[in-house]
């Protein structure tokens, strides 16, 4: 598997997050882009395994694929940027603002964003041959996601609120040690292994993701899900992405930063 050790990989994290602050935007927004669209074909596929086997765990178990295969080319989840620009700057590089990090999370939520819409156009005229037919149980299973993941969040109010936004940072905890996993060997199997368990964990226990939902409620609506932009952005989108800010930095990138590289002395003994 040639594993590398905790000390190397996070300095391996530090870099990474000091390079897409300083990226073009052309390459931010085409990496982010590929990347939305990547991991929204997943979430068809796993959907897809799930209704025609009846088995959530067996949709799970393959979901990672997208993941792996686009942390594989390069590209770039908003939910892995929250975790690894942060500490560019804790790491205090030389050039690094609060400002680029924000531009950075601005540009891969619109190319992730982006790319997830058109997928979700793409899937939802082939699910309905051009919007000529129902959608079939993929595509109604689908729309009911929607429906349950904003207005079944909405019924409880500031309780169905602070739920998305935990789900939010479960997700992040978990995709951000799979962005992790992506760096802690030198094979392609190695880093596959460390990548796919973590992301199975999420997407069986229905943790919150905030670029899987980019293309989950969009293809919900067009296809005919009972609600609307703004339950979508309320009571889904801003508190997931919000979790998913705080889980990945908190859980995955400020604990792996201080244990590993800012280490505390160590303990005298007498």
């Amino acid at each position: 598997m040639s594993y590398i050790v905790p000390a190397e990989f996070v300095t391996k994290m530090v870099d990474a997050g000091e390079s897409k602050i300083f990226m073009s935007t052309r390459d931010t927004l085409i990496r982010a882009f590929m990347a939305g669209a990547i991991l929204s074909l997943a979430a068809v596929f796993a959907v897809a395994v799930t209704v025609q086997t009846g088995s959530p765990l067996v949709g799970a178990m393959l979901f990672p694929v997208g993941f792996i295969m686009l942390y594989l080319m390069g590209f770039d989840l908003l939910t892995g940027v929250f975790m690894l620009t942060p500490l560019a700057l804790l790491d205090r590089r030389p050039g690094v603002t609060v400002n680029g990090i924000l531009r950075n999370w601005g540009w891969v939520f619109l190319g992730n964003f982006a790319g997830a819409l058109v997928v979700a156009f793409m899937m939802a005229f082939v699910f309905t041959m051009g919007f000529s037919t129902d959608p079939g149980p993929i595509g109604e299973k689908i729309s009911h996601i929607g429906e349950d993941r904003t207005l079944g969040y909405a019924e409880f109010g500031a309780a169905g609120w602070a739920t998305i936004f935990l789900r939010g940072m479960l997700c992040n905890w978990m995709v951000s040690m799979g962005v992790v996993g992506a760096m802690i060997s030198t094979s392609v199997s190695g880093k596959v292994i460390a990548m796919w368990m973590p992301i199975m964990l999420f997407f069986f226990m229905g943790f919150e993701h905030s670029v899987v939902n980019m293309f989950l409620f969009p293809s919900a609506m067009i296809m005919g899900g009972d609600f609307s932009v703004m339950d979508y952005m309320v009571w889904n989108e801003i508190p997931t992405a919000l979790g998913n800010l705080v889980g990945g930095l908190a859980f995955t990138g400020l604990t792996l930063y201080t244990t590993h590289v800012r280490t505390a002395p160590k303990r005298a003994v007498y």
